[in-house]
This record gives structure tokens, sequence and C-alpha cells, in this order.
């Protein structure tokens, strides 16, 4: 099965349908992106253009089962297609954070959360972005 995402309005996915492969074979029978797009034009009446093939084993960039990964994430409802970046990924989290192409997801200005200690594992402790000081703040039950 191919996975196509229907794009809407500031280039958010609205849907993702499933298309079976026999229905995007071109005449060398080969399975080509555009002719699955031209098949969801005629049976959906929503441009072909706007629908963009999409992989359900891609994640951050990654293709789960060892293959090429394809546009950075398997699209879902609410994520963005970044036609210039060929990508989908998810509404930005934070307006001071940063969208790394590698891996198709937005990272604070500062990197990762710090790791969290035996003691903190243990308390239920977790990290939370504080957006107005930039900062990892740790919040403890």
């Amino acid at each position: 099965m191919a996975h196509f995402a229907k794009i809407g309005m500031n280039s958010k996915v609205i849907s993702v349908l499933t298309l079976n492969n026999s229905d995007m074979l071109n005449g060398d029978g080969v399975e080509d992106e555009k002719v699955g797009q031209q098949y969801l034009e005629r049976h959906n009446n929503w441009p072909a253009p706007m629908w963009i093939q999409t992989s359900y084993n891609t994640r951050e960039g990654v293709h789960k089962l060892g293959g090429t990964p394809l546009r950075g994430n398997y699209a879902g409802i609410g994520m963005i297609w970044d036609e210039d970046n060929n990508l989908f990924y998810p509404k930005k989290p934070y307006a001071s954070w940063v969208l790394n192409t590698t891996d198709a997801q937005w990272h604070s200005p500062i990197g990762d959360a710090p790791a969290l200690t035996v003691e903190q594992i243990a308390a239920n402790s977790s990290y939370e972005w504080n957006e107005s000081a930039k900062s990892w703040d740790l919040n403890t039950p």
C-alpha cells in the first residue's frame, strides 16, 4: 500500500489516504508518484499536486526497516508539508525552536533537555521547556 497526504491551506496535512500500489503504475509497470497523484485527483476531486506521497516507515528522518527515508516523517493530520525542504514535520511547539531538516523535528535553541539522574527518575521528575527563559526547567511532582 502507498500512502498519500492531502495538503490543504497553509501547507497543512488534512488527511492521509492509502492507495493500492497497482493504482500508481506508469506505462512501464513502475510505481510513479505522479500516477498516484493523478489517480487521487480523479477519485477525490482534489488537485494532483496537493497529494504528496509519504512513507509509513519513516520517522525523524530514518526508515525503520533500513530503507531509504521519505520526506522526514510519515505525514499525519495537522503536520506541515514543507515543499522547499521536501519534508513533513509536526507543528512548531515554541516560537524559539528551530527546525532541523535532517531529522525533520523541532529542537530547542539550547539543545536537548539534560539527562535525568536516577533519583530524578525515581521521583517521576521531568524537564519542561520554559519559553520565556529559554531554558529547561526541572519539574518534580
